[in-house]
């Protein structure tokens, strides 16, 4: 093949039968693929059974005639290799339990030395988002004291003085805030723990 053939001219033949098609796809993410596995496993040998997989799924879905061409081959493929890696962190999460009182320690409780795993800066993220939507729904004078104690980190006389309340007011303001933020967690039951 002495033509540059774009991914979807590729597909196509390769959904033809010509396998060397397909292995010019390989050839040209694999990189890409690969990189952005291990980046997130941090594990080569966990990095290479999720690249195989990827392709294997990948594989199975072009010759399903299940693939559409909705944007790039490669993010396609990335997809694939994202949602691979969520399933395995769930699957593995099933694996024993760490006792949640000790977020700092490892399930032979060594102190964890380890980055947090995708699911759970996934997950964690998620749940910051949803926080931050819901404090918006906080009446002004609540929001502004949840703020200043959650994200600014300042101390109940601080926010008191900054508010020009006494300090009864601003914890009881802060008080209010939690319990509404409480309500709006149950009214649309949303699963604030990575557990």
């Amino acid at each position: 093949m002495s033509e540059v053939l774009n991914d979807k001219e590729l597909v196509q033949r390769y959904q033809n039968g010509d396998v060397a098609s397909f292995e010019l796809l390989v050839d040209r993410y694999q990189n890409k693929v690969y990189s952005y596995v291990l980046m997130l496993v941090k594990d080569k040998q966990l990095a290479d059974d999720i690249f195989q997989d990827t392709f294997l799924k990948i594989i199975r879905t072009i010759k399903a005639g299940a693939y559409k061409e909705e944007g790039k081959f490669i993010q396609f493929a990335m997809r694939i290799a994202h949602n691979l890696i969520i399933d395995y962190f769930r699957k593995a999460k099933r694996l024993p339990m760490v006792d949640p009182t000790k977020e700092d320690y490892d399930m032979l409780d060594n102190a964890r030395f380890t980055d947090p795993s995708i699911e759970e800066q996934l997950i964690t993220e998620q749940i910051h988002d949803d926080i931050r939507k819901m404090v918006e729904y906080l009446p002004e004078e609540q929001r502004e004291v949840l703020t200043m104690r959650m994200y600014a980190d300042m101390s109940f006389k601080e926010i008191a003085d900054a508010t020009n309340v006494s300090i009864n007011t601003a914890l009881g303001r802060m008080r209010y805030a939690l319990i509404n933020l409480r309500k709006m967690v149950q009214t649309k039951n949303l699963q604030l723990t990575v557990r």
